[in-house]
């Protein structure tokens, strides 16, 4: 890449980084007063999964002090079964609904967003699940379902490919596709909207970390992911929804840390 090049793309990244707009003079498209967008995506098929809701029964660790000690990325899993329950706890910590202002105006959640205007959808590539079949689905945070889209032949391959052939990701049980519906926040925020959407992704990820810790399982946030690909995967134009990040998330050995030195001995010989 020619330097001149690179320096304008770093250039651009810094700017995207910046506070606000503030020099400009717009208005949303919420003070012209134009509709509001729907809060979620409707189901992409009509094979819908109900997801338990009572998680009494989960063997979690609820100490927040010792979650934060045992969060960390994890690439080496075991492939045993993950159940539903824990399925459903995750997808719950991470956005589930816990509440509805006003006329459907917004949605609170377990996670925070600007404005309460949430505008990532969640996806699922289910490797190993004792309850569903492997393949493509949608999790539907309004009434806490799975929605079935596809089977996806290969499924070891296409994991491969949609994370630029990290290897590893193939042993994880699920592969959580993070998507981001830009009209969503745009209707409010504008011009203004992206640099924080991209904060509140992070709380998303977060949780997961944090809900993964919780049942002792693991999970890796992933940012080399080919988002071109996981576009098509799912059917989405890529334009006004697009793959924005992706973790994976599996069960782990007892002792995960001799797991995990011995993925990263390749260090000790550089």
């Amino acid at each position: 890449m020619e330097q001149e090049l690179y320096d304008k793309l770093i250039k651009e990244g810094r700017t995207f980084m910046h506070r606000m707009h503030s020099d400009l003079d717009w208005q949303s498209d919420q003070e012209l007063k134009k509709p509001q967008p729907p809060l979620t995506k409707a189901a992409m098929s009509d094979r819908i999964t109900d997801l338990p809701k009572n998680f009494k029964g989960l063997a979690k660790d609820s100490n927040l002090t010792q979650l934060l000690i045992k969060r960390k990325s994890s690439r080496v899993y075991t492939k045993e079964d993950i159940d539903l329950s824990s399925l459903s706890y995750l997808l719950w910590a991470t956005q589930g609904v816990k509440a509805i202002r006003g006329n459907n105006y917004a949605t609170l959640r377990t996670v925070p967003s600007g404005g309460a205007r949430h505008p990532f959808e969640t996806y699922l590539i289910v490797r190993q699940c004792s309850d569903i079949p492997g393949g493509l689905y949608q999790y539907l945070p309004m009434t806490h379902q799975l929605s079935f889209i596809k089977t996806i032949e290969n499924l070891d391959e296409t994991i491969d490919r949609s994370v630029c052939n990290q290897t590893w990701v193939t042993k994880a049980n699920f592969l959580f596709i993070y998507t981001f519906v830009a009209y969503r926040c745009e209707w409010r925020y504008g011009i203004d909207a992206h640099r924080p959407a991209m904060i509140d992704l992070g709380h998303i990820g977060e949780n997961l970390y944090l809900a993964a810790a919780a049942l002792n399982l693991g999970t890796c946030g992933i940012a080399a992911f080919d988002g071109d690909y996981l576009n098509n995967l799912i059917g989405l134009d890529g334009d006004e929804e697009f793959t924005v990040y992706a973790q994976s998330l599996g069960t782990i050995s007892q002792d995960n840390q001799k797991a995990e030195d011995a993925f990263y001995n390749f260090l000790k010989e550089e």
